[in-house]
């Protein structure tokens, strides 16, 4: 079994379970991001900050020079103080209160990303109040199944979030005829974890009959936001560390016309393949038919294989001893605490440290107390 290389003795210092951070690998995908979109001068990037809103995380994202992407309040406060400028950020989210739009109004950010017709009438009200104009993109649903989980989709006719596509021509008019909004233009967002690139392509093609669409009537396009969902290889993190940006971005370029403004919004290729979550394993059970690794991490710690089912390597850093098939369980008292079942490890005894791959993103930002559990910990390779 091919593992990461991990320094097992700076661990023995430290209690587990903690987030551990390689910051080589973070700065590695932030280049190959930069790269990328050199020859795109116009295009624009927005961390998605709900993916990892680690306070160092947030310090180098915006230290590489990147917008940030936010869908509350109080990410909006996190981006700031770890030194995005305001211009630079961009507020989504279909619930926003009164008072976060008054922050983002007091900040002056770079844009509201507008999910209703109701919502855009609550925000101009408020620019008005404060003697504000509002800028402001439209969230359009543009119908289009991502391949991938149900839970993380985001651009169905039956999705909570944004405008019908069908329904935009309207609202549209009425942003333009608001004196406390400045329309600004379209904001997209399909899914997340998406590997497929047809789900990209089917967007472009969405953007473009719509801005075909819009200007037969006149109707201004201004810049598009075409959101994130770029997936990892959660599978292979060794020999896959980093996300397929060549061909996320080359998709975009050869769809989209040369001198379109666009906006993206990647988190979990940014963040994902830098994390760790390491655990300890505390008892080695004998069932009927299998056996149980017991860690000191739960799906309090990271929960996206309970919610999700989702995958994540696993690896036993302290043993090379003979491959058996273990379900990986947690402390918690829920039948879902599993990390996974018939995960073949080399074999596990109390104290070993165990690796859950690929765990950078939405993983210590959905960490929770639950059953009155401390927060998980993190720490950085090379800080």
């Amino acid at each position: 079994m091919i593992k990461g290389t991990y320094p097992l003795e700076r661990f023995e210092k430290l209690r587990t379970p903690f987030y551990y951070y390689d910051i080589p690998l973070l700065q590695k995908t932030l280049e190959t991001v930069r790269a990328a979109l050199q020859d795109r001068p116009s295009w624009q990037m927005h961390y998605a900050v709900k993916a990892n809103a680690n306070p160092e995380i947030l310090r180098l994202i915006a230290a590489a020079g990147m917008g940030a992407d936010c869908v509350s309040g109080g990410e909006i406060l996190s981006a700031l103080d770890a030194g995005f400028p305001a211009s630079t950020i961009v507020y989504a989210g279909v619930g926003k209160a009164d008072w976060e739009i008054a922050l983002g109004l007091e900040r002056g950010i770079q844009r509201f990303n507008v999910e209703s017709e109701a919502e855009l009438e609550v925000i101009a009200a408020k620019a008005k109040e404060m003697g504000k104009t509002a800028p402001v993109s439209l969230r359009v649903n543009p119908d289009i199944g991502a391949h991938t989980h149900a839970g993380i989709t985001t651009g169905l006719a039956e999705n909570k979030f944004g405008i019908f596509h069908g329904q935009l021509e309207p609202v549209i008019r009425k942003a333009l005829q608001l004196e406390s909004i400045q329309f600004c233009g379209l904001h997209f967002h399909i899914g997340s974890q998406i590997l497929d690139m047809s789900d990209f392509a089917a967007l472009c093609n969405r953007i473009n009959d719509l801005c075909v669409d819009l200007h037969r009537k006149g109707l201004p396009v201004g810049d598009i936001n075409v959101g994130g969902g770029l997936g990892i290889e959660y599978g292979h993190p060794n020999h896959l560390p980093i996300a397929d940006f060549d061909a996320y971005f080359g998709t975009f370029k050869r769809m989209l016309p040369a001198g379109m403004t666009v906006h993206f919004e990647l988190g979990r290729s940014i963040v994902a393949p830098c994390g760790t979550l390491i655990s300890r394993v505390l008892y080695v059970k004998d069932g009927l038919s299998r056996k149980f690794a017991i860690l000191d991490a739960g799906m309090n710690d990271l929960v996206r294989p309970a919610m999700y089912h989702a995958l994540h390597r696993i690896e036993n850093l302290s043993s090379d001893g003979e491959e058996l098939p273990y379900d990986v369980v947690g402390p918690i008292c829920e039948s879902s605490d599993v990390f996974g079942k018939d995960i073949v490890l080399n074999e596990c005894h109390r104290g070993d440290y165990i690796a859950i791959r690929s765990a950078g993103a939405y993983g210590e930002s959905m960490a929770s107390t639950y059953n009155g559990r401390q927060l998980p910990s993190s720490i950085f390779s090379d800080l």
